[in-house]
């Protein structure tokens, strides 16, 4: 059985910088071996569901923002860099950069938290479109499809790291 320690250094930056849900899943007894992606992310996500909605926020905030600051510093966590270049955001034009910066930006003082979206398989204009329609959603709205997102980004990160059990 994989120790508490071993899990949670493998499978705590699943949800980003928050290895609280790694932790609550492993002390529930949740994580069961042989461990597969789709096993390991229901544990995580039940444990991210069960948060409070202030642990749930904290993890939303945790995430960078699209081809922001953190990227142009190189300071993005290894899984957001190999995402964010995935759709082509390591390669935007000045003009497309400024774009994101300004969406980034009215999206945080609206809502509080970065814009999220599960970026495998999209280009730089899906992520746009996405960006440009979920900027005007309410804020419950936009809270509820940022956890989505999260969780179908654990589950993205859970299949490359178990790729064996698809």
């Amino acid at each position: 059985m994989m120790t508490r320690e071993d899990f949670v250094s493998r499978f705590g930056g699943v949800f980003e910088h928050s290895p609280f849900i790694a932790e609550r899943a492993y002390d529930a007894g949740r994580i069961v071996e042989p461990l597969s992606a789709s096993g390991v992310h229901a544990a995580l996500t039940e444990k991210f569901r069960a948060a409070s909605a202030d642990e749930r926020l904290g993890v939303l905030r945790a995430h960078p923002d699209l081809a922001g600051k953190l990227a142009i510093a190189g300071q993005l966590t290894e899984d957001s860099r190999n995402e964010q270049a995935g759709a082509g955001l390591d390669r935007l034009s000045a003009e497309e950069h400024a774009r994101f910066t300004g969406l980034n930006t009215a999206y945080t003082e609206k809502f509080g938290f970065p814009f999220i979206i599960a970026v495998k398989g999209l280009t730089k204009d899906d992520i746009l479109a996405a960006f440009e329609r979920r900027i005007d959603n309410s804020r419950e709205t936009e809270f509820e499809t940022a956890c989505v997102q999260v969780e179908k980004i654990a589950r993205l990160r859970l299949e490359s790291l178990l790729p064996e059990n698809r």
